[in-house]
């Protein structure tokens, strides 16, 4: 069965081109992102970890760690990291994970459990291995998403993501296309009367659409 939202993401010890980690004491009391890649030295994953490595403080600004996995060793990601600061123009301060025995890739279910790496493989042999995960401090699987191989992934969206749980996290739902400091949406669970109390003025759009400014 997939890894699916709310559930407690895999806890896992694996070395890392900075060392050997396990997962949730890395998470700490933080939030976290793992973006997962098929192989190194491949063009779009190089863009995507220079993307990365550019937003380091908006990551900071928002508590939130960030860590690589690809089904490579943590030499061969050591090598990698010159190319993706040449691409970003930044330092690559994350760790990448190396997951040659594919142990993590398995475990958040972007390979089935039958999968092995073929001698002379090609990064096709793990192309599922392109998934995002936003993960809480509570260790729990708040949103995922999966690109394939031939289009680079839009960190802008993963940061909006990012903005929009860690809203959702004060009780509050967004809406489509939402950005930060936009109206956000009231939960049907709360009445006109607590919502005019928390809230202030509000907007009923439908019945069970109301909008208001997030309180401070």
């Amino acid at each position: 069965m997939g890894l699916r939202i709310n559930d407690t993401v895999p806890n896992f010890t694996a070395d890392t081109d900075q060392g050997q980690i396990t997962f949730h004491d890395w998470i700490g009391d933080s939030w976290a992102i793992l973006f997962s890649h098929p192989k190194d030295f491949t063009p779009v994953c190089t863009t995507e970890f220079g993307a990365v490595a550019q937003l380091a403080d908006e990551w900071e600004k928002r508590g939130t760690k960030v860590i690589g996995v690809s089904v490579d060793s943590a030499e061969d990601h050591k090598k990698w990291k010159a190319d993706i600061e040449k691409v970003g123009g930044c330092t690559a301060g994350f760790p990448i994970i190396a997951d040659e025995d594919l142990g993590v890739s398995k475990a958040f279910d972007m390979l089935p459990a039958e999968a092995y790496l073929p001698d002379g493989r090609t990064p096709a042999d793990s192309a599922t291995v392109r998934s995002v995960f936003i993960i809480g401090p509570d260790k729990q699987l708040k949103l995922s998403m999966t690109y394939p191989m031939t289009v680079g992934r839009n960190f802008a969206e993963v940061l909006r993501a990012l903005d929009g749980l860690q809203t959702a996290a004060k009780g509050v739902a967004t809406p489509a296309n939402w950005q930060v400091g936009q109206d956000v949406i009231i939960p049907t669970s709360v009445s006109d009367e607590d919502a005019k109390a928390k809230f202030g003025d509000f907007e009923t759009v439908l019945p069970y659409l109301r909008k208001a400014k997030l309180p401070a």
